[in-house]
């Protein structure tokens, strides 16, 4: 673990800095990231072992409470915030709620602005599915010599304009192996075989919960089949509720709730007498 002060001048701890990140490469050594969302998911993830986290801003607290000393990115949308003041307004905010490290596939230009304000900035290179359009539509990248040497452009443009890591998507795994070493850039790998600094792969694919995943994605667990099992479970119980409940038959006698023995026949005398059963009744009766 080191000490550091976070962007937002608190005392911490983390199990990664960025030279500890910048330090993978030619290291044998890679680590793991994944995207949880929820309580639940983050506190698996760190149960798991998973070394690295990127959570969406609204996640940023609750995953500081259960992750206090994981290297953890935050990410915005493409079209999240429009103009480059609300997003360097939004990521400043990021930082200071706990973030490490801030995503965008906007322009140099934002990255640029980000990395002035000593912000760690992860880009998104090969298959970015928002501006997918302009690339063909959905596919793999780098697989010519041309596209790997377009690739390595990209690659030195981000570190011009300050950019510590990528998210680098569906990239052929030959093409990151030797573009790898040349860049000072940490490369988050999604889909690009065995290749990259940080292995990424989303939680739902892990978890086996994506129906028709991509080819990249390998399922390690079934929850599809138990989110199925704990649906229909739910539907036969609402099911029987329903019945029960129009057959008269539920709420069942250990589920009531009744009087104090002989508490029933003072209240039926009460009422066969016509005696008043309260103040506001007793208050009538007296001014009468």
């Amino acid at each position: 673990m080191k000490n550091i002060y976070t962007f937002g001048r608190k005392p911490a701890q983390r199990n990664y800095t960025i030279p500890d990140l910048r330090a993978l490469k030619g290291s044998g050594r890679r680590l793991t990231m994944c995207n949880p969302a929820g309580e639940a998911e983050i506190r698996a993830c760190v149960d798991a072992g998973i070394d690295t986290l990127t959570v969406w801003d609204d996640q940023l607290a609750i995953a500081r409470e259960i992750a206090p000393a994981h290297f953890m990115g935050t990410a915005m949308n493409w079209g999240q915030h429009k103009t480059n003041d609300e997003i360097l307004r939004a990521a400043v905010e990021c930082m200071e709620a706990g973030a490490d490290m801030y995503f965008t596939n906007r322009s140099y230009e934002v990255i640029e602005m980000l990395a002035n304000e000593h912000i760690p900035v992860q880009a998104h290179m090969g298959l970015v599915p928002s501006v997918s359009i302009w690339g063909g539509g959905l596919r793999a990248y780098g697989r010519t010599a041309d596209e790997a040497l377009e690739l390595l452009t990209t690659f030195r443009r981000l570190e011009d304009a300050g950019c510590f890591a990528v998210e680098i998507e569906c990239v052929a795994e030959d093409t990151l192996n030797l573009l790898n070493e040349m860049t000072s850039i940490v490369t988050f790998s999604l889909g690009c075989g065995n290749s990259g600094d940080v292995i990424f792969l989303f939680m739902t694919d892990i978890c086996g919960e994506t129906p028709d995943p991509p080819r990249h994605a390998h399922a390690f667990g079934d929850l599809a089949r138990l989110h199925e099992q704990m649906y229909n479970e739910r539907v036969a119980a609402l099911k029987e509720f329903h019945t029960e409940s129009q057959a008269l038959r539920f709420p069942y006698p250990e589920q009531a709730v009744h009087m104090h023995p002989g508490e029933e026949d003072k209240l039926r005398e009460a009422l066969d007498s016509g005696r008043p059963t309260n103040k506001a009744q007793q208050r009538a009766l007296q001014a009468k």
